[in-house]
């Protein structure tokens, strides 16, 4: 019995020996690759057993995820890489990774050659473009293959995950060159045709903003480009496209006219939205009092909204009803929110006239009642020139005394030769023009003209005596009385024929002169004098005197006198 047994167990082993050896390893080949399983994991090592003599070894850290964790556990199936077996001692070196590569670059020689896809996560950029990670395999994306346009933000791709179609394939050295610009190509082109074939006027479509000028934006509708043009964006006025869209920004909007047969597109935004201008008259009246927003400032004024879409303009001219403004921030700023009254609409030209000064009474209806024509006022001189004084009447309303109405006598150059700013005057009101908003005032009609009475006091053939005051080439002025100046003038010097001295020469300032009143003007306020006329009235009077004198003055008769004029005619 116990041979029996004995010779039973011996033939087991011979037969578990044979079988053993009889089984086929010669399927795993280098550089093949083949299933196993997971039979032990440890920190360092992952025993795999893909049937062969020996379990083969795997280092830990292929199987490892970015947090340092592993992915694998004792029963997993996976693919494995042989990468070298040693038939004597039945060891054998597999590679987890390397199974992987093998089996993506099948994957990507499958997806170039049946022209398909592959998900890809952009990594990140490098000279020239970016690495993409497809199934571990790390390839190269062109800049030129990231779009159909250059982005604008090329670090904004970075671990975004895309479609791709590959381009080249060189496993030796492990190239891969992918495209992304490729697919957007073929998509661009689809949906341009699908577009040319159902684009149609009134159609409501969305597009993203490629590029904006300042004249509007191009949109891409999906392989065709439509304008939206800045008269179209928006029933507000707008200064640059950039106030409402960015770059890259998906819009819907409407289709205002299709050229097929040059394919161009104009698009509209406001158009999505009623026109705030429909029965503009019938919300905002003439005359009506209403609040808005200043929106934006030019030199010649300030644009206001009054609701959405709906600007009216303030001219500069309707803002103040004294100030005298260079620009409109003297009075506002954007953002201000100002009452205004309505004073024009145009509904066809989308115009509305606004005024800011109509809110509150003009100032100069209020000057006009209070000082009428006549009424003496006292103001401070608050500014000179050369050519008179402003007077402060009002908040915002001055008063000019001219030059001229500040004395009527005194010849003044300047008015500083008299006033200065700061000086407290009496004046009376002479015109307020409330039309051009003038309002003059004068001095000298606080006291009567002395002019008034120089016709009745000199009238022409008075004798009178006189100062010299000045004496230019054309003659002498003389001050008969205080304030009151007489000229006489070259032509009525009794100096003043050919041969003659000079006015210059003959008289000197200062010095007193008979004259005789040759013309006399109160409105023109001039006296003409004469010193000719004086000497030739005295030479006149000479023979008449001589004839009428008796024999007892003179001493002679008439004899006497033919006697003497006939020695006179000898010699």
């Amino acid at each position: 019995m116990p041979d029996k047994e004995s010779g039973h167990e011996e033939l087991n082993f011979a037969s578990a020996l044979e079988n053993y050896l009889d089984d086929d390893f010669g399927d795993l080949e280098e550089g093949s690759i083949t299933k196993g399983e997971v039979v032990r994991v440890d920190d360092d090592t992952v025993l795999v057993d893909v049937n062969f003599k020996s379990e083969g070894q795997i280092p830990a850290a292929e199987f490892r995820d970015a947090a340092g964790e592993l992915t694998v556990k004792v029963g997993d199936k996976i693919d494995v890489y042989v990468v070298r077996k040693n038939e004597v001692d039945g060891t054998i070196v597999l590679s987890f990774e390397k199974a992987k590569r093998m089996q993506v670059f099948d994957q990507l020689e499958d997806v170039q050659e049946n022209n398909t896809v592959i998900k890809g996560r952009i990594m990140r950029r490098i000279k020239g473009g970016y690495t993409v990670d497809i199934g571990g395999v790390e390839a190269f994306l062109p800049g030129s293959h990231v779009d159909l346009r250059p982005v604008p933000d090329m670090d904004a791709l970075v671990n975004q995950e895309f479609e791709f179609r590959v381009l080249k394939i060189n496993r030796r050295r492990s190239n891969v060159i992918v495209s992304r610009r490729v697919l957007l190509e073929e998509e661009r082109v689809s949906k341009r045709q699908e577009l040319l074939r159902t684009l149609e006027e009134g159609q409501i479509v969305t597009g993203k903003a490629k590029n904006i000028t300042e004249y509007g934006v191009f949109v891409d509708l999906g392989g065709l480009d439509g304008l939206l043009h800045i008269t179209d964006m928006s029933w507000k006025r707008i200064r640059h496209p950039r106030e409402m869209i960015t770059l890259g920004q998906d819009l819907t909007l409407k289709v205002l006219s299709f050229d097929r047969e040059n394919n161009k597109v104009s698009l509209g935004l406001k158009q999505l939205v009623p026109d705030p201008w429909k029965d503009i008259t019938e919300r905002f009246p003439e005359g009506m009092k209403c609040t808005g927003k200043v929106t934006n400032l030019v030199d010649y004024g300030a644009f206001v909204e009054l609701e959405p879409g709906v600007e009216g303009l303030v001219h500069i001219s309707e803002m103040s009803w004294t100030r005298k403004l260079r620009h409109p921030s003297q009075m506002v700023h954007a953002g201000d929110e100002v009452e205004v009254v309505i004073l024009g609409v145009d509904g066809e030209k989308k115009r509305i006239s606004l005024g800011m000064k109509q809110v509150r009474p003009n100032p100069w209806d209020l000057v006009a009642e209070k000082y009428p024509e006549g009424t003496i006022i006292e103001g401070v001189i608050k500014n000179i020139t050369e050519f008179g004084m402003f007077i402060g009447i009002e908040d915002g309303i001055d008063g000019l005394i001219h030059v001229s109405d500040i004395s009527w006598t005194r010849k003044i150059r300047h008015p500083n030769e008299i006033y200065k700013v700061g000086d407290t005057v009496q004046a009376k009101v002479l015109t307020v023009d409330q039309e051009n908003e003038k309002f003059t005032l004068g001095i000298k009609q606080l006291a009567d003209d002395p002019w008034a009475h120089v016709p009745e006091t000199y009238p022409e053939g008075t004798m009178v005596k006189g100062v010299i005051t000045n004496i230019t080439d054309f003659g002498l002025f003389v001050e008969v009385e205080e304030g009151i100046e007489g000229l006489v003038h070259i032509s009525e010097l009794s100096g003043s024929k050919k041969g003659k001295p000079a006015p210059t020469e003959t008289y000197k300032e200062g010095q007193e002169i008979d004259a005789k009143v040759i013309h006399v003007s109160a409105e023109e306020r001039r006296l003409g004098l004469s010193i000719k006329q004086v000497r030739e009235d005295q030479e006149r009077r000479k023979p008449k005197e001589y004839h009428t004198a008796g024999p007892t003055e003179t001493g002679t008769n008439l004899g006497d006198l033919l006697k003497a004029a006939q020695e006179d005619s000898a010699s």
